[in-house]
């Protein structure tokens, strides 16, 4: 079976973005991007991955991406409206009108639709783009974090899993990658 991979960045005060969807006060190194260009391509929009000259690498990891509408939001802020066209695309919304037949917009149940794409066979897996309120409603669907870990307290914003509520859940640490300038990798399986 596929996992369900929520590949996501975090301030050290557990912030995803600013209150207002911020994610520019993120700070970087070269060695921690270029870390993550060669390890997970997949996570990179098409547009990015046309610009590093990796646009036609098979996928590695993903082939398929399940995001909510304001993680989609700033592809359609650029005028893009197939932001992972490497990837099979779902936008889970109530309200976001469909603007690309590559993108599927789904309005039932998120975990229905994990469900039946974790029973696919397929060697890749699913990846959760987000945001917060989308993984809160998925927590018990997500098999391994991927924590992009960013030296920064945001003091305020969105969090990493919305409203789920109190439910604690299990994982196990299992590859930690730091780099200099602070960054750090952080990757949990479902324990």
């Amino acid at each position: 079976m596929r996992r369900l991979t929520y590949f996501v960045a975090l301030s050290i005060d557990g912030f995803i973005a600013g209150p207002d969807d911020e994610v520019d006060f993120y700070p970087s190194s070269d060695a921690y991007s270029a870390r993550m260009i060669e390890t997970l391509p997949d996570v990179l929009p098409t547009h990015g991955r046309r610009q590093l000259g990796i646009d036609d690498e098979p996928n590695r990891t993903f082939d398929t991406i399940v995001m909510g509408r304001r993680t989609y939001q700033p592809a359609l802020d650029l005028g893009i409206t197939s932001p992972y066209a490497h990837l099979r695309q779902y936008v889970v919304s109530a309200s976001q009108p469909e603007l690309d037949p590559a993108v599927t917009v789904v309005r039932e149940d998120p975990v229905g639709l994990v469900r039946r794409l974790k029973a696919e066979d397929s060697s890749l897996d699913v990846y959760l783009a987000g945001g917060g309120l989308l993984a809160g409603a998925l927590l018990d669907e997500i098999d391994r974090l991927v924590v992009k870990l960013y030296p920064v307290v945001a003091g305020a914003g969105r969090t990493a899993f919305g409203s789920a509520g109190f439910r604690p859940t299990a994982y196990d640490l299992t590859d930690v990658a730091t780099f200099e300038g602070g960054n750090a990798v952080l990757t949990y399986d479902r324990a």
